[in-house]
């Protein structure tokens, strides 16, 4: 093989390889829309700016999965500071009060490694702000959007 072709055979396989990577994009953004399509349907909190930061916080894998199974994100102001983040198993619903500083963060955090492990457990569970658990905690329970 001469220098040129050498040159194009290599400049083909980086085309080759952005236009896989382009064509892999669309693809998140379809799974980060249908999560915040999701929570419009069942979040009564759910609006553009509250939801989205904290679905887009979440890796695309692990929303994946968090989808797969069909569970909800839903921001939730009623959630204190104290405790910004619950898991409700029985729902399959991650809340989140996206008015407490650090939980879009505590949630991306929790949320990823729920999904990692595809151990989501079937009672509530409740964190703090510093990530560790509320036992014991006290936190409205999850009302899903009333569909007629």
């Amino acid at each position: 093989m001469n220098r040129q072709a050498q040159i194009f055979a290599t400049c083909f396989g980086w085309a080759l390889a952005a236009a896989s990577v382009a064509q892999a994009a669309p693809g998140d953004r379809q799974v980060y829309d249908e999560a915040i399509a999701r929570a419009s349907r069942v979040c009564p909190d759910h609006s553009p700016e509250r939801t989205g930061p904290g679905i887009r916080s979440i890796p695309v894998a692990a929303l994946r999965v968090i989808e797969q199974r069909n569970y909800t994100l839903c921001p939730d102001r009623r959630l204190d500071s104290q405790t910004p983040v619950v898991w409700y198993g029985r729902e399959g619903v991650f809340a989140w009060n996206p008015g407490a500083r650090g939980a879009v963060k505590l949630l991306a955090g929790k949320a990823a490694a729920y999904a990692k492990d595809k151990s989501f457990p079937s009672q509530t569970v409740v964190w703090k702000p510093n990530g560790k658990l509320a036992e014991g905690a006290l936190v409205p329970a999850f009302r899903g959007r009333l569909v007629r």
